[in-house]
């Protein structure tokens, strides 16, 4: 999840240099490209039937590549929901400065494409799918300085975010109700226990969706985009609660976790809604994609 406009690319990858890139380091997976993705941090490349080519558009974003890298292979192996984890690791080279990667290809509905209603029938898997990644992290996990932090260092932006919305016409909830809500999340006592790993993002927008012969979703086909993989607070992951469900499916995914996740972490969970929703809401302009992500998520925090 990102806030703005979609930066300029600092190198702008296309098939003709990523077929280059393939041939010099894995020469034996050589094969056709399309570009299926052009977003914020990566080009995604489809190379054949079965893989994908996950390129950084920006150096920043190389980083996130390299986390991925790091800790996606461990987490797929104590995960029953496919993630992209990397098949191949690409290294800085003359050709291309940055690592990169291939993936196995994951087929699936976009999750933020289909409206809250359809999601529900994901409520259970992923919530299963969240409770075997947040396990205790080691010490050198990847540092994100945004996710799995105390609300507080996060205070700031939220409440410069509330104002802006608060003066457009536009706004689908009540910023008054949403200030109450983070300053409730905020008086919550600070997570006490061990750094647990966490997926950092999953808004609709990364789950993929299977659906049935007719067109229906009829369940939870992949997790994917690890880029702000890190530990923490497991509250972060939690705020998908309300970023992808609505009342009756939220009941469903909480059900499922219920045991294992306090009622404090819950608190802090619907704070992390409102950060996420906040920024999504204010800043997603030229994406109405993720605009209205944002616009449901403070909608369901509010209503």
């Amino acid at each position: 999840m990102h806030s703005g406009s979609t930066p300029t690319a600092d190198i702008a990858a296309d098939a003709t240099l990523v077929a280059r890139m393939i041939a010099e380091q894995h020469p034996d997976l050589a094969g056709p490209l399309r570009l299926v993705s052009d977003g914020w941090d990566n080009r995604i490349f489809r190379l054949g039937d079965d893989l994908a080519v996950r390129v950084p558009r920006r150096e920043a974003a190389a980083h996130l590549i390299e986390h991925e890298q790091r800790v996606l292979a461990a987490i797929a192996e104590r995960v029953a929901i496919p993630v992209p984890a990397p098949v191949r690791v690409g290294v800085p080279s003359v050709t291309f400065p940055w690592p990169w990667s291939i993936v196995r290809w994951l087929e699936g509905v976009d999750g933020a494409s289909v409206d809250a209603s359809a999601r529900a029938v994901i409520a259970e898997p992923l919530a299963g799918f969240l409770r075997a990644v947040h396990i205790p992290a080691p010490a050198d996990a990847p540092v994100n300085p945004v996710r799995g932090v105390p609300l507080a260092t996060r205070d700031i932006a939220v409440r410069e975010r509330l104002a802006m919305l608060a003066a457009r016409p536009d706004t689908v909830a009540s910023t008054d109700a949403l200030l109450a809500v983070w300053e409730d999340a905020l008086a919550t006592p600070v997570w006490g226990g061990p750094a647990l790993w966490l997926h950092g993002d999953p808004h609709p927008g990364n789950l993929l969706l299977r659906t049935d012969a007719s067109g229906a979703v009829d369940g939870l086909a992949a997790v994917i985009d690890f880029g702000d993989v890190t530990a923490g607070d497991p509250a972060t992951d939690l705020a998908t609660a309300w970023l992808t469900f609505d009342a009756p499916a939220r009941a469903v995914f909480r059900e499922t976790l219920d045991g294992s996740v306090d009622e404090a972490t819950w608190r802090r969970a619907r704070g992390w809604a409102v950060i996420m929703g906040t920024a999504l809401a204010a800043n997603s302009d030229d994406s109405p994609r993720m605009a209205s992500l944002g616009r449901h998520a403070l909608a369901q925090l509010t209503g």
